[in-house]
């Protein structure tokens, strides 16, 4: 799609281009919830109930290069459509995975899931990128990505009102039980997933249809395949400096997202204790609202202040709620990773569009190494998990805390280049 484009075909694909920010954004803070039902179902350490966020990552990982030559060589609109096919695969999958109670099957299915989301998030963020003036490339893709908070919203909603049970018994009430007793609740727990999924999944799939069936413009559709060698473009970008900063930038921003939504609940478990999981759910759900707030704010913020300069300030005042949250264990430290999500908002679209703005021919080669960047969630997630098993979940906050620090230096060095050619 292009400026010059006012067909009046345009309308309904542009709609269904921006609801994928919100489909994903559902199956992302799904996780969240999941790591406190599998920690509870298979009695997990932090550590273990992290592998659904490392499984899921590692999808995005494994996929992206292989969906960007997916894109090139046959066209957006194919890739969005295989993408969500591989969503409602993957969502199905929690069917029998939760019938036969197997934490290895629940983390295949979500690879799965995220296999798709790598085609999905690999074909639309260079697609909104693309659809306007490059001076206004940040504004315009944190707006769409304004949509993907309501996704989030969603997840958490469905997995507090469909999958916690709030049923949380003691060590000692599980020792109590009866082994038919005990094996009833693991059984119980382990299939609330099933029917959440299984609507997710049928939504999906319908969503593949309507993509397949109605006519996009032909940016979107046209094949690819004629322009520059895909791993030429692969072996430029590794050589660029600045692009590379950009992907380190993403893996640290994806990391630290990851890590401060998905023990929201452990964190107040710890600093409130006695608290029930459904109520510590709504911390988590306040984090996504504000979030999607932020987002809105930042977009128009954008307007007047440089993105560069504008993440680089969000930046730093992560660094200091973090700090807050790892010093003050209690109410304070649970609100100020809360509020560390309104700040966090600007910063997945602006660092990709900053890394992305002025490749040319190797936006999609460069957009796959942004999205294979969100395996940063797997890995910090995995290393905030162990770092509370050996200390405390407060204390493992210091990973997220490193996250922003590079984060800002990332937007530091930005705003200085540009401030060059001021």
């Amino acid at each position: 799609m292009n400026n010059n484009d006012k067909s009046p075909t345009v309308l309904f694909p542009l709609i269904l281009i921006i609801s994928l920010f919100f489909l994903w954004g559902m199956a992302n803070n799904l996780n969240d919830i999941l790591i406190t039902q599998f920690k509870k179902v298979f009695t997990l350490s932090d550590l273990k109930s992290g592998l659904v966020q490392s499984a899921f990552y590692t999808g995005y990982f494994v996929f992206a290069i292989p969906a960007a030559l997916y894109v090139k060589r046959f066209s957006y609109k194919a890739a969005v459509v295989t993408g969500l096919l591989l969503y409602a695969a993957g969502a199905f999958l929690f069917y029998p995975a939760a019938a036969m109670r197997e934490y290895s099957l629940f983390l295949g299915a979500l690879f799965i899931i995220a296999s798709g989301l790598a085609f999905l998030e690999t074909s639309a963020n260079p697609l909104v990128v693309a659809m306007g003036d490059p001076a206004t490339a940040e504004r315009r893709l944190n707006f769409a990505q304004s949509f993907n908070p309501f996704g989030c919203i969603a997840g958490i909603v469905i997995g507090r009102e469909f999958i916690l049970s709030g049923h949380e018994p003691s060590a000692a009430d599980l020792a109590a039980m009866t082994p038919a007793v005990l094996e009833q609740f693991y059984q119980t727990e382990s299939q609330s997933v099933q029917g959440p999924y299984l609507a997710v999944g049928a939504l999906v799939l319908f969503w593949a249809l309507l993509v397949l069936i109605v006519k996009f413009p032909k940016i979107a559709t046209e094949s690819v395949a004629g322009e520059a060698a895909s791993w030429g473009d692969y072996r430029k970008l590794l050589s660029n400096g600045r692009f590379m900063f950009g992907v380190s930038a993403q893996f640290f921003y994806v990391g630290a997202q990851v890590c401060l939504w998905s023990y929201t609940i452990r964190y107040g478990q710890q600093a409130m204790p006695g608290t029930g999981e459904k109520i510590l759910a709504n911390y988590l759900l306040a984090s996504l609202i504000i979030f999607m707030v932020g987002r809105f704010v930042a977009t128009a913020l954008m307007a007047h202040i440089a993105p560069s300069l504008l993440m680089l300030v969000y930046a730093l005042i992560n660094l200091a709620l973090c700090t807050v949250a790892v010093i003050s264990p209690n109410l304070i430290g649970m609100l100020a990773i809360v509020c560390a999500s309104f700040f966090m908002s600007l910063m997945f679209p602006t660092i990709f569009a900053l890394t992305i703005k002025n490749l040319g021919e190797q936006a999609k080669a460069g957009a796959s190494l942004l999205v294979m960047a969100i395996i940063g969630g797997a890995v910090l997630a995995a290393v905030m998990g162990f770092v509370s098993d050996i200390s405390s979940i407060h204390i493992a906050i210091t990973v997220p805390l490193v996250a922003f620090a590079v984060i800002a230096a990332y937007a530091r060095t930005c705003y200085r280049s540009e401030a060059v050619f001021r």
